[in-house]
């Protein structure tokens, strides 16, 4: 059945890790497993762990019985959790079962923490040492370790007996040192730690502020819970900017990735959000609708209005996305929001009049070459430059504040996506053009 679905594949030939990896997105979940099986021990193994945990997952679920136990045991405890809570809640004492001993309470202690905890992302599996040791017993004592998987063999961190963290010294210091160096004479006692409740968010940006490779996880009693890795945290900063990225563009965030996410789930995510919009754009119509009157005197205004809301709506867009993305980055706080509306006061201003000169050359030189507005051409081109100036500023002024409301009332500031924004300006732009348009049209056109 596999042998159809595979690109230039001949029954006779051995299956290779390029022609899994080219086909394998497109595969049912019972063709995955019956070409996983294809590969050669070595190649399953190194192909098996770079497949993301909701994949592992699935695979696992489509494997025989009595090859399950073999790839389940492949996964340190950290990745044995995000399997977990991947499959299936019927299926998770059927894994779990799999799992020796040891794994087996280390994953249900990781579980404990919420997922996205520095507890929920540690590995419980570290190299320590004791303060007591020489270097040449910490060296022995390390490769003792070795042989249970441990997460990093870098660093090793030194404890007491109550396993609270004393200090780390890197394995390199241990080999150059003389072997009969105590540890403690070695180790740095300046040590960052996490909190094993700090979000995996601020637990990424420490490390990457800080350039770290591991950094400890400790409780209220400074007792080393386990270490977070820098490929663990590059694979939630990942994470966090896709989440994000989704929320930006007006839809709740997928929990798997596109193609493993099915159709009425996709339509579930979108769906909630393009109703607001609409909610929102029925607004627009009203507001048109307040102003019938005007356009029905001066219908050459309804022309300008797609101008002038997505102008707005751009601009605000354009705020929002820069304020959202300087939060997620650190590097705007709360206490920040007066600056940045001060700067966004200035930049909506200087960006309306650039806008508002390009519109009045619209209008002026195409009065001059075809006389499309009349006698009233400069007014209207007053009306637009002016209107512009104002709905571009009001827009980023509205959309660099929102993400601050947003987190000053706890939500995700993400959440104020592109098309909100544009949106909200949509409906007020409407009602400041036309508010423009009564003061200087009042009289002429109007």
């Amino acid at each position: 059945m596999i042998m159809t679905a595979l690109p230039q594949f001949e029954p006779n030939q051995a299956l290779t890790l390029d022609d899994l990896r080219e086909v394998w997105p497109v595969l049912s979940d019972d063709d995955r497993a019956e070409a996983f099986r294809l590969l050669p021990r070595e190649e399953a193994e190194d192909f098996y762990l770079s497949l993301t945990a909701w994949e592992q997952a699935r695979l696992i679920l489509s494997l025989p019985s009595r090859e399950r136990k073999l790839w389940v045991r492949q996964m340190p405890p950290d990745d044995a959790v995000d399997v977990l809570q991947a499959v299936p809640p019927e299926n998770r004492e059927e894994i779990l079962a799999l799992l020796d001993p040891r794994t087996r309470q280390e994953v249900l202690a990781l579980m404990a923490y919420a997922e996205d905890a520095a507890g929920g992302l540690m590995s419980p599996r570290f190299a320590r040492v004791r303060p007591d040791q020489t270097a040449e017993e910490a060296l022995k004592y390390l490769r003792e370790q070795v042989r249970h998987q441990l997460e990093t063999i870098y660093y090793a961190y030194v404890l007491d007996p109550t396993q609270k963290l004393l200090g780390v010294v890197s394995v390199r210091e241990l080999f150059a040192a003389p072997g009969d160096k105590p540890v403690r004479d070695l180790m740095e006692t300046d040590v960052l730690s996490v909190p094993e409740d700090l979000h995996q968010e601020e637990v990424a940006r420490i490390m990457f502020d800080h350039d770290l490779m591991a950094v400890p996880v400790v409780d209220e009693q400074n007792r080393i819970k386990g270490i977070i890795t820098f490929d663990d945290v590059a694979d939630v900063v990942e994470e966090e900017t896709t989440e994000d990225m989704q929320k930006m563009g007006g839809m709740e965030a997928l929990e798997a990735s596109y193609l493993q996410t099915g159709i009425l789930e996709m339509v579930k995510k979108r769906a909630v959000w393009l109703c607001v919009l609409l909610v929102g754009q029925m607004l627009t119509a009203t507001a048109m609708g307040r102003y019938q009157a005007e356009i029905t005197r001066a219908v050459v205004l309804a022309l300008f209005i797609p101008l002038i809301i997505s102008s707005g709506g751009n601009s605000g867009s354009q705020a929002a996305t820069l304020v959202i993305r300087a939060m997620a980055l650190n590097e705007l706080r709360l206490k920040d929001w007066w600056r940045v509306m001060g700067r966004e006061m200035i930049s909506g201003l200087i960006l309306g009049g650039i806008l508002a000169v390009i519109g009045l050359a619209r209008i002026l030189l195409s009065q001059v070459l075809f006389q499309d507005y009349g006698r009233h051409a400069g007014l209207l081109a007053l009306t637009v430059g002016l209107s512009l100036i104002a709905v571009v500023t009001w827009g980023t002024v509205a959309g660099s504040a929102l993400p601050f409301v947003l987190r000053r009332f706890g939500f995700d500031p993400a959440s104020a996506s592109a098309p909100f924004v544009a949106t909200l300006v949509d409906v007020s732009g409407i009602v400041i053009y036309f508010t423009v348009a009564e003061l200087i049209l009042s009289g002429s056109l109007l």
